[in-house]
């Protein structure tokens, strides 16, 4: 869906004040994108750029997401957009971006993607969270630093996210007392390692294939966390090639028992979802509570 003189002014003051210059908008496309913004690729004289934008309530939004994005770059380890800018124009807050324009992947993308995600994870730091605070969709994620993982998980991750939930209805005192117990026993089930740089919000829907045929990673909500939880999420809503999982555990070996702890990782994109659209996440939350 092509755009008309109203966007182009919007997107027109949007690069006058990231860039310092006009730039003449030449044509502009909505993308279906999340359910969070809006979004446009938008050929101008001075390239062809991706802008997502939305009304000002989370006026920090494209910030932390800006920040997650260079922190993920500065690894060189996968593809990430780079940032040219965000912001705030009239009564909208918005993120301009490098344009990343699709191909066929190249004939080893996912052993390639594999490999690339193993060497994100490498990178570390003393401790579990981040120096800044950011968004996993719309919802607010805390990346409060903790020295230990498992008690990061618990405590910045089900506990927020399982709290809202009973606040608004969605899970019942019954259900969230299940949560308090599971708390308890996450001590013997989950490995403890070393922080490990996420992306932290890794589904096929955040995965693009740049020019060069490689994947490129986009709507991160990065923190240093278990790895484990990361490589589940990608489980989630179908999956990744089998490639994919083999080339990481060559690079960087998971501890025996992943396939079993899947479920318990997957609780907190399960609660993220539940939060965000309602009760149709509500019955795959209760099957790990009840197993676990």
């Amino acid at each position: 869906m092509w755009l008309g003189e109203e966007q182009f002014d919007f997107f027109e003051g949007v690069f006058f004040q990231t860039l310092g210059r006009s730039v003449e908008v030449l044509e502009a496309r909505f993308l279906v994108g999340g359910n969070v913004n809006t979004a446009a690729q938008v050929f101008s004289s001075e390239g062809l750029f991706f802008v997502k934008w939305n009304p000002e309530e989370n006026a920090d939004m494209f910030e932390w997401e800006a920040r997650g994005l260079d922190l993920l770059r500065s690894t060189e380890a996968i593809y990430i957009p780079e940032v040219i800018g965000y912001g705030k124009y009239r009564d909208k807050t918005y993120l301009v971006l490098e344009y990343i324009d699709p191909v066929v992947p190249k004939t080893d993308y996912w052993e390639s993607f594999g490999q690339s995600l193993a060497l994100l994870h490498s990178h570390t730091q003393s401790k579990f969270g981040l120096h800044f605070d950011n968004y996993i969709g719309s919802l607010p994620q805390s990346n409060t630093l903790t020295d230990n993982g498992i008690t990061f998980y618990i405590e910045q991750r089900l506990q927020p996210q399982a709290g809202m939930a009973l606040y608004k209805g969605l899970i019942s005192k019954e259900l969230y007392t299940k949560f308090q117990k599971l708390y308890q026993r996450l001590p013997d089930l989950l490995p403890v390692e070393r922080p490990a740089l996420l992306h932290g919000d890794l589904w096929s829907g955040n995965v693009m294939v740049n020019e060069q045929g490689d994947a490129a990673l986009i709507d991160p909500a990065v923190y240093y966390g278990l790895r484990e939880a990361e490589l589940a999420f990608t489980t989630l809503f179908g999956g990744f090639d089998e490639r994919f999982y083999d080339a990481y555990d060559e690079a960087f070996p998971m501890e025996d028992g992943f396939q079993e702890r899947i479920p318990i990782y997957n609780l907190y994109p399960l609660l993220v979802h539940l939060n965000l659209f309602g009760t149709g996440y509500l019955s795959g939350i209760e099957r790990v509570l009840n197993r676990f």
